[in-house]
């Protein structure tokens, strides 16, 4: 919106032409985010704690984390208004997919405070009951699958990767399929959210991944070149993704070990659903198994975790699910568990940039 106004000029002033490029935005934008993540985020830090949303620490947790105690958390609330503001001042405003993507971030995102707020401030171990906040994730991410179903610009046939005459059509079962990709990516996300930088680090090397996916996708030569669907305006995208690593950047220099502020569900729900959308609406759903890979093993193992408890009476497959805490547990230091972690998260991006290029 912002970058409109300033274009308006570009005959007076012919430097402003390179706001008419997406690369040059998703950089201005990814700043402003960072910038103003980090210039803000002392103060946010002291107002979460003056409304005393301190981080409530399980007894039957590791027992290093007892320390953790009443650090502020619902740090989402400091990058969920940097995001919205930077993709809407530097994305075009005209753009469907932007409003999209924002308004499921939204979405999620006030899902997560409510959820936080009830915990935090009104001091309940529960939240959310679980019927009830699966319901609201549902509600919203089925309005976003309509209406990508139904907006006749966007095709709903999925690409499969390896294979580019493989182009499957699901018919209404897209509508599904796509709402269990955003509700599974922020739910995958939100369970890999359990130690100081865990969840930001990989958040920002998957929408770092998805930034490419989308500009190269947006692009009618590339994605020729590429033999990968083209699809319309998805390179406006980029500059959403920028500002998500941006701001995630910021958070994280108050995110890291020793951790001065967590995400909360207000942060990790938003960002796992802004990934999720942003996958099926770049066509690029099942790269997010290998992107988001990290979170997908994380989900799992509480996934299998809960089944074998619950098939064997009692019995465990690791010592604590999610499995960062198993790691944990096996005498793993908190910052090396993250920081391996961090380094998986970029061989699976690396590794799903490459499969670009295998047809």
């Amino acid at each position: 919106m912002l970058y409109k106004l300033i274009y308006l000029f570009h005959e007076d002033l012919s430097w402003l032409n390179v706001f008419r490029y997406i690369t040059f935005r998703t950089i201005v934008s990814a700043l402003s985010s960072l910038v103003v993540v980090l210039v803000f985020g002392r103060w946010g830090i002291r107002r979460l704690h003056s409304m005393q949303v301190g981080q409530f620490i399980r007894e039957d947790g590791p027992p290093n984390h007892k320390v953790k105690a009443g650090t502020p958390t619902m740090g989402g609330c400091l990058i969920i208004p940097v995001i919205v503001l930077s993709s809407i001042l530097w994305a075009d405003p005209a753009n469907l997919y932007i409003w999209l993507v924002v308004a499921v971030f939204v979405g999620f995102g006030v899902i997560g405070f409510m959820d936080d707020y009830i915990k935090r401030v009104r001091k309940s171990s529960q939240g959310l009951r679980a019927r009830s906040k699966f319901g609201l994730q549902f509600l919203v991410a089925l309005s976003a699958a309509l209406l990508l179903y139904y907006y006749p610009e966007f095709d709903h046939r999925l690409m499969v990767p390896f294979f580019k005459n493989i182009r499957p059509d699901l018919g209404f079962w897209y509508v599904p399929f796509a709402v269990f990709i955003i509700v599974g990516a922020s739910n995958a996300v939100n369970l890999t959210d359990g130690l100081d930088g865990l969840a930001i680090g990989p958040i920002i090397v998957a929408f770092s991944s998805y930034l490419i996916f989308s500009y190269l996708v947006g692009h009618v030569k590339i994605a020729g070149y590429l033999q990968i669907p083209y699809v319309v305006g998805t390179g406006e995208l980029s500059v959403l993704c920028g500002a998500v690593v941006g701001a995630g950047l910021g958070f994280l220099w108050y995110n890291a070990y020793p951790a001065e502020v967590f995400m909360g569900d207000v942060g990790s729900l938003p960002l796992g659903a802004a990934l999720g959308t942003v996958a099926v609406v770049t066509k690029q759903e099942f790269i997010l198994i290998l992107v988001g890979g990290l979170f997908v093993v994380e989900a799992l193992s509480v996934i299998s975790q809960v089944a074998y408890f619950k098939l064997t009476d009692g019995k465990r497959i690791f010592r604590m699910a999610p499995i960062h805490h198993h790691f944990e547990l096996k005498g793993w230091a908190e910052s090396k568990v993250t920081v391996r972690f961090w380094i998986i998260s970029v061989i699976l991006a690396l590794l799903a940039i490459g499969t670009l290029k295998l047809r």
